[in-house]
């Protein structure tokens, strides 16, 4: 079998993430028929094919191809940990960092964290991946990323989770709700509205079965995969709704709607970094976790927390 560069892995890896041999040339910013080369080149190597050419559709991992991009992002992840920790030598965190995200809570932490790292590792570069709860972890576990901010309950046996706060689920009403001016509420109350659902892979089951562990079924009006249009649906008063981390622009005399906390509701959940336990960490994801959980003690995310 003949070897293959850290260049090839990387175009075949870019055109599999993508689906698309053009899209993957335009991130890399080079030519289409390198990408094809790279990818023709492993596959003659390994003996079987990466992908399924479709016209007008791109392309698409075979099942040999699945597991083979699966080793070669583990792979390349290795690469970029020795690269950084090369870089890292002189004690300065250095490099590119890849974290996936909670797509409806990253907006409300995520600036904290990313204004204080910059400012203490000018030389670190953040890649953000954002995903529903049921995806978060497996960036880690493929190697698409380096560490994922998601609550406890989402993470395995397979990752160490460093926790930074405590997120209790909370309800939003519009104002001119009674619930609004009463400042506090409970499932059964909440049950008699028409719910507005966040419908991501995680959430509404989570919030659902909230209800049901108290007996309850409430209806559920509309659903939206938008944190910022279900917050936009219950401030024109289609219903009410529920998170767990407070919005970062939230302000209560202009936001059109009320957050109050739900005395009944379930337990707060753990928010914190989950990594891989199954190798090392870089010394730069050590840094940045460090300072995470620096910023937690100093009470940089109180404010997220509804209690």
């Amino acid at each position: 079998m003949q070897n293959f560069t850290l260049k090839q892995l990387r175009y075949v890896e870019a055109a599999g993430r993508l689906g698309s041999i053009a899209s993957a040339a335009t991130e890399l910013s080079i030519s289409q028929s390198s990408i094809t080369a790279a990818i023709e080149a492993l596959e003659a190597g390994l003996g079987h094919d990466l992908f399924i050419r479709t016209p007008s559709k791109g392309i698409r991992p075979t099942p040999q191809g699945t597991q083979s991009l699966v080793l070669i992002r583990r792979f390349l992840q290795q690469a970029r940990n020795f690269q950084t920790e090369i870089q890292s030598v002189a004690g300065t965190a250095r490099g590119t960092l890849r974290i996936a995200c909670y797509v409806t809570a990253a907006p409300s932490f995520l600036p904290i964290i990313l204004r204080s790292v910059t400012e203490r590792f000018p030389g670190l570069s953040i890649t953000v991946l954002e995903g529903p709860l049921s995806a978060i972890v497996d960036f880690v576990n493929e190697g698409e990323a380096d560490l994922a901010f998601t609550y406890d309950i989402f993470k395995d046996a397979k990752h160490r989770f460093y926790p930074l706060f405590s997120a209790p689920p909370f309800a939003i009403v519009s104002n001119d709700d009674p619930i609004a001016s009463a400042g506090r509420t409970s499932l059964a109350e909440l049950s008699e509205r028409q719910l507005v659902m966040l419908d991501l892979p995680g959430a509404r089951d989570y919030y659902i079965d909230m209800f049901q562990r108290a007996g309850l079924d409430p209806e559920v009006a509309h659903t939206t995969r938008s944190s910022e249009i279900l917050r936009a649906l219950v401030a024109g008063g289609f219903g009410v709704a529920l998170l767990n981390i407070r919005p970062l622009d939230y302000r209560e005399a202009e936001s059109g709607y009320r957050i109050v906390p739900i005395l009944d509701g379930a337990p707060a959940t753990p928010f914190g970094i989950a990594v891989s336990n199954t190798t090392g960490v870089p010394s730069m994801i050590r840094a940045f976790i460090e300072t995470c959980l620096e910023l937690s003690r100093d009470g940089a995310f109180d404010h997220l927390v509804v209690t």
